[in-house]
């Protein structure tokens, strides 16, 4: 498998899903099955230019989305595929899911605090405190008590 393909394919993912499309959905778009979409999203197979192409029309970005220069962000931080992201944590999906359906003045707002909290941690250098709190509000909506815990 080429790296570049793996690449374009996570992308085409994270976009995929950024939409809320299912592989069902993109494949009908551009007349290939769910299978083939799969196989894209995967690097198991290499998009031909034309199918990016019309991948790229039916998931709204231009064809250079799916050639990130690299996995850096601006600060030159590694960072890993939104795909990959989205696959490992629930809450990862079900923010981005919730944050599509926002209007742009309330998701510049989210985005903003987001990042504010992000920031905060790396600061700080340290999430135990936030942890403890998420553990705390998970075990509480589980119907469970920590004893001594802190309360969110």
């Amino acid at each position: 498998m080429n790296k570049v393909d793996y690449l374009v394919g996570q992308r085409i993912r994270a976009r995929r899903l950024e939409l809320g499309k299912s592989q069902t959905d993109l494949g009908d778009a551009v007349g290939v099955k769910f299978q083939q979409i799969q196989k894209y999203e995967t690097g198991t197979n290499r998009v031909s230019a034309s199918r990016l192409f019309a991948i790229a029309d039916v998931l709204q970005v231009p064809v250079e989305y799916f050639f990130a220069d690299s996995l850096n962000d601006p600060d030159g931080e590694e960072t890993r595929p939104l795909a990959e992201i989205l696959d490992e944590d629930r809450r990862a999906r079900q923010l981005l899911l919730h944050f599509n359906r926002l209007f742009a003045p309330q998701k510049d707002a989210v985005l903003s605090m987001v990042i504010s909290m992000a920031q905060a941690i790396e600061t700080r250098g340290s999430t135990s405190g936030a942890e403890s709190r998420i553990d705390n509000l998970d075990a509480t909506r589980a119907g469970e008590t920590k004893i001594g815990a802190d309360r969110p």
